[in-house]
């Protein structure tokens, strides 16, 4: 965090926003049935302040009103649009951009997924890097200028995540949080502290042994080329986020190419975590199976020195600690007890 800082000294990012050379970014946000939010959400993104940017919505084959209202907020029209890859997706529909902001797109598809709905929007991508969001997520005002400082000091750079904060009883407004505050339930308050250590502690790490597994699917930057040659998003497993990154790792080690995934420690997104017992155990249960299915997909990598840090250090630590780390505390709590109860 001290060497980030000292790097940061000599970046300003709202100078950075002035700049002309920033490269383009388009923001890829799938939405299912998002009726209620999506129009509060798109303002939310158009309000991002960098000096070239597209908005790609992917309306994933929503069953409410979503693309209506859409269409009522921002007078969208059906144009042309040509794809630039060709990443195996269900069909697209229509393509529509804004008439009252230019840089704002919706692509109305059959419903395939969030993964599905990425490589879409991936597929008529025009710019070198797209950013994949949530639809709920918040992004700072400079998220995107601090995000692509890595492009721009390493070309090799083909990945970037940060740092996603609990937005949970925060002041929004306009959609920007104007206040940080705790939550009032109990279990935010707890997900507060577990994803400051898990970004700040963590990723910080991993960043430093250049060995990043894991880029938060609510806020990710990524060089199109790179991810449309190892193949885009997966669309058979819960864990697409996650699942890209170990690909990217392990297909461009395969081929020998000079390429990083960095991390970037300012909090330049926001997101509302579960606040039941229920949908935590939802959420969590999700990205346990993809993390599974992640390590099980390329266990090839598991103390394989071909793979760098990534095989020796990061893969196994994931495959043994975090796949099974759930098991290994259950555990830990129950043989204690058990032989508390057989103690004579």
């Amino acid at each position: 965090m001290l060497r980030y800082h000292r790097r940061m000294g000599a970046y300003v990012s709202e100078t950075a926003l002035g700049a002309d050379a920033l490269p383009p970014i388009t923001l890829i946000a799938p939405a299912h049935n998002e009726e209620a939010t999506c129009v509060s959400s798109v303002r939310a993104f158009l309000s991002t302040e960098y000096p070239s940017f597209e908005i790609l919505v992917v309306n994933d084959g929503s069953t409410d009103n979503t693309l209506d209202r859409l269409q009522e907020a921002f007078d969208l029209q059906p144009t042309a649009r040509p794809p630039t890859s060709s990443l195996p997706t269900e069909s697209v529909r229509q393509v529509y951009q804004s008439q009252t902001h230019p840089n704002l797109w919706v692509l109305d598809k059959e419903n395939g997924g969030k993964a599905d709905a990425l490589n879409a929007g991936i597929n008529f991508c025009d710019s070198p890097l797209f950013c994949a969001v949530d639809a709920d997520t918040l992004v700072e005002g400079n998220g995107l200028a601090r995000m692509v400082r890595p492009f721009l000091e390493e070309t090799a750079t083909v990945a970037v995540g940060g740092i996603v904060r609990v937005a949970n009883g925060c002041t929004i407004r306009a959609g920007r949080v104007q206040e940080v505050s705790m939550p009032t339930k109990w279990l935010p308050k707890l997900q507060v502290l577990e994803y400051l250590r898990a970004f700040y502690f963590g990723r910080v790490g991993w960043d430093a042994l250049g060995a990043m597994l894991v880029i938060s699917g609510a806020f990710g930057l990524f060089r199109r080329e790179t991810a449309v040659r190892v193949g885009g998003y997966a669309t058979d497993t819960v864990g697409e986020d996650m699942e890209l990154v170990v690909r990217m790792h392990r297909r461009l080690r395969e081929a020998g190419q000079d390429y990083r995934v960095r991390f970037v420690p300012d909090p330049v997104a926001w997101t509302k975590v579960p606040s039941t017992l229920q949908d935590l155990g939802r959420q969590r249960d999700r990205w346990q199976r993809g993390l599974a299915d992640s390590m099980i997909r390329h266990q090839q990598m598991l103390l394989n020195p071909r793979y760098g840090t990534v095989g020796m250090l990061a893969y196994p630590f994931f495959y043994m600690l975090e796949t099974f780390g759930p098991i290994l505390e259950l555990m830990g709590y129950i043989i204690p007890v058990a032989n508390n109860i057989h103690a004579p």
